[in-house]
């Protein structure tokens, strides 16, 4: 399997001037499935099967990108992209 990185990173804060960069679809699918620090919503469950999708080859890496980025939004966490 491919690695599927994305366009450009996602940066964004997790806690109190703690901040995590995310450059693929591997980074985002263990930070969903492992290091969520929140409950995770509809967005969050989303962003996992994009980027799931996207590791198999049926969507593209920045769609998985997007949906990732609205699950954190959705989470409260502030992202800078």
């Amino acid at each position: 399997m491919a690695m599927k990185i994305w366009s450009s990173p996602v940066k964004f804060e997790i806690g109190a001037g703690q901040f995590r960069v995310v450059v693929s679809c591997e980074e985002a699918s263990d930070f969903l499935l492992n290091h969520w620090p929140t409950e995770g919503g509809d967005k969050h469950l989303l962003a996992r099967r994009a980027c799931l999708d996207a590791l198999a080859g049926s969507l593209p890496a920045d769609h998985a990108r997007r949906a990732f980025i609205e699950a954190c939004e959705e989470s409260g966490m502030h992202v800078t992209q």
